[in-house]
């Protein structure tokens, strides 16, 4: 029998055999008795946390399965993730990177990556054009964001997972602002798909977390794999118990999300002090027929630019009542944030806020939005 997603992510662990219970008990023990057989390794893992731990299994095989992947990897955070999967590459391998990509992931390529022998092209992900032109030889790996953080930018993930493989490169996608609720890039040709479990996954603004789905368990995977078991960098059971509790309510959640976001993205979207609202599902945004093809709902994630410049910005910021001047997206909470401000040498323009829409009222969330621009 074939389940939809939010059955999968609601029936995602086994009733626990010792007590009968339904929701998985938090196994903390960092060490597990196994038989010595002087051959393999028990065949779940179960040896030492760093290698595997019940409830990381269980989550990992769950967002496997939700992504339509063969394999998942829960790591220590979604920025940890890609410090992973940067160190299975080899000096003089290339990577082709969105010019949009979230800035931490530039520092990392920047400051230690090419450094080491890794090259980086950045190039335009809504220029095909430009994509190919990119590739060389040595270009291992493709990675995008779709939606991209702050600025709320589309790639074509299928055409650029063609020009990937073309290449002989895999695409790597990051999935986060989108969620496996909005769009499933494995099914669109990507290779690898990267989300920061912090955000929608977990959804209450109390996991840090990432994770890293395979579309099959090739060489690379293991390489992966084989990184972070040997460097430690796993998700806690706590993290990873937080997270399948989360996943169970998300498909929900999201939408709830996209919804509200709409509804605040309509009301911005007139206002006269503000110059643009980026939100992929509102027809002003100038990818919308993309996101129309690529995405089931809109996310919670949205950026805004006021036309009276960067103090504009900030001054709206510290009017609001019920946005919470914070960093992060994705939480119950609805949160906002001057992005300039915080990301090292940004090229964010100083009059954007990234919003990100949480599960209270729509229209309490207006009249907020309204007062505070009034």
């Amino acid at each position: 029998m074939t389940l939809r997603p939010e059955t999968d992510a609601v029936h995602n662990s086994m009733i626990d055999p010792a007590s009968g219970a339904i929701v998985p008990p938090i196994v903390l023990s960092t060490t597990f008795e196994y038989e010595t057989t002087g051959l393999d390794l028990p065949e779940d893992g179960l040896i030492y946390t760093r290698w595997q731990n019940p409830n990381r299994a269980a989550l990992e095989g769950t967002l496997a399965k939700l992504e339509g992947g063969a394999a998942a990897q829960a790591i220590a955070s979604g920025s940890a993730a890609m410090l992973t999967i940067f160190q299975a590459l080899r000096p003089g391998d290339h990577i082709i990177s969105s010019d949009d990509m979230y800035f931490g992931i530039r520092v990392q390529l920047n400051e230690f990556f090419a450094p080491w022998g890794l090259g980086v092209s950045y190039v335009d992900m809504s220029d095909l054009d430009a994509v190919h032109a990119a590739v060389r030889p040595e270009t291992k790996l493709l990675i995008l964001e779709s939606p991209t953080n702050p600025m709320i930018r589309l790639a074509d993930i299928a055409a650029i997972a063609d020009i990937a493989r073309a290449g002989g490169a895999r695409l790597l996608v990051d999935n986060t602002v989108a969620t496996p609720v909005a769009q499933n890039p494995i099914q669109l040709g990507a290779d690898i798909v990267v989300i920061s479990l912090t955000k929608y996954i977990a959804g209450h603004h109390d996991v840090l977390g990432g994770v890293v789905i395979f579309a099959a368990e090739d060489d690379f995977a293991e390489r992966v794999t084989r990184l972070q078991r040997i460097g430690g960098s796993v998700l806690s059971p706590l993290n990873c118990w937080l997270a399948l509790r989360g996943l169970q309510s998300m498909a929900y959640r999201v939408r709830a999300h996209s919804e509200n976001a709409r509804q605040v993205a309509c009301f911005l979207a007139e206002h006269p002090k503000i110059e643009r609202v980026l939100y992929p599902h509102h027809p002003s945004h100038p990818q919308y027929e993309l996101a129309q093809r690529q995405m089931r709902v809109g996310s919670g994630l949205m950026s805004i630019q006021l036309r009276d410049g960067r103090q504009a910005a900030i001054d709206l910021v510290n009017r609001l009542n019920l946005f919470t001047s914070a960093t992060s997206f994705g939480g119950t909470h609805s949160l906002i944030e001057h992005r300039e401000s915080i990301e090292e040498g940004s090229s964010t323009p100083g009059n954007l806020l990234r919003v990100s829409i949480g599960l209270e009222h729509p229209a309490d969330l207006i009249a907020d939005l309204e007062q505070a621009l009034r």
